[in-house]
């Protein structure tokens, strides 16, 4: 499969994201693949299924915008805006985080690294109660 087909692919998989979204795991991601993000390091396709059956156990919405998407060799990034809720985090309604992929693919097409780049403040700490206002209060001080 050429890599800009499986970029693509990548990108419709995660717009399609739920709770159901781990039975198609074995479409987009290799059995031995490597996921990172700012808050976490997963190794293994099992692995990153439960990590992903965990975090959208309560999501009530998970939709991506794509800006920019370059593809050279085995290698991709790709540009977005994720726009989520969950019942825990700002009282349940829309966070707009922008962020960053880079992606490595295996010769079949499938993601074999995935590392995401983004504000975790922004997509977390921001929106839990007592911690989001220190987060909040931090930065107007650095500013």
């Amino acid at each position: 499969m050429p890599h800009e087909t499986a970029l693509e692919t990548f990108c419709a998989f995660f717009n399609k994201l739920d709770n159901t979204c781990t039975e198609k795991l074995y479409e987009v991601y290799t059995d031995d693949v490597v996921f990172s993000d700012p808050l976490h390091r997963i190794e293994g396709r099992a692995a990153l299924e439960d990590y992903f059956t965990a975090m959208y156990e309560n999501v009530t919405e998970c939709r991506f915008s794509y800006h920019q998407k370059v593809c050279q060799g085995d290698t991709a990034f790709v540009t977005w805006t994720m726009h989520f809720a969950h019942p825990s985090l700002a009282s349940g309604k829309v966070i707009v985080v922008a962020g960053c992929s880079h992606l490595t693919f295996a010769d079949d097409g499938r993601v074999a690294h995935h590392r995401d780049y983004f504000d975790a403040g922004a997509m977390l700490y921001e929106h839990v109660p007592v911690l989001g206002r220190l987060v909040r209060l931090l930065k107007r001080r650095v500013n």
